[in-house]
């Protein structure tokens, strides 16, 4: 079991909530069972999430493993340039 933290809009996605319980072993796990339990996130996973654990992030990196205990951020892609 990994602690998220949904960062900005995610949480409202979520139901208002801004940390979730997940069981989860890696990147992609923690994605689908994400969208089973909150279809609000599910189109901004398809579009892509940025992953932090632990201070590094991860964008397409999806069979990282989650450490437990890890520090787990969950924060939507940012447009611009």
């Amino acid at each position: 079991m990994v602690e998220v933290t949904l960062w900005g809009s995610l949480g409202a996605l979520a139901g208002g909530k801004s940390k979730v319980e997940i069981e989860a072993k890696d990147i992609r796990e923690l994605f689908r069972k994400l969208a089973e339990q909150y279809p609000g996130l599910e189109p901004l996973i398809e579009k892509g999430i940025a992953v932090a654990i632990d201070g590094t992030i991860y964008r397409d990196t999806w069979s990282k493993e989650l450490p437990p205990g890890a520090e787990i951020f969950l924060l939507p892609r940012l447009a611009g340039g």
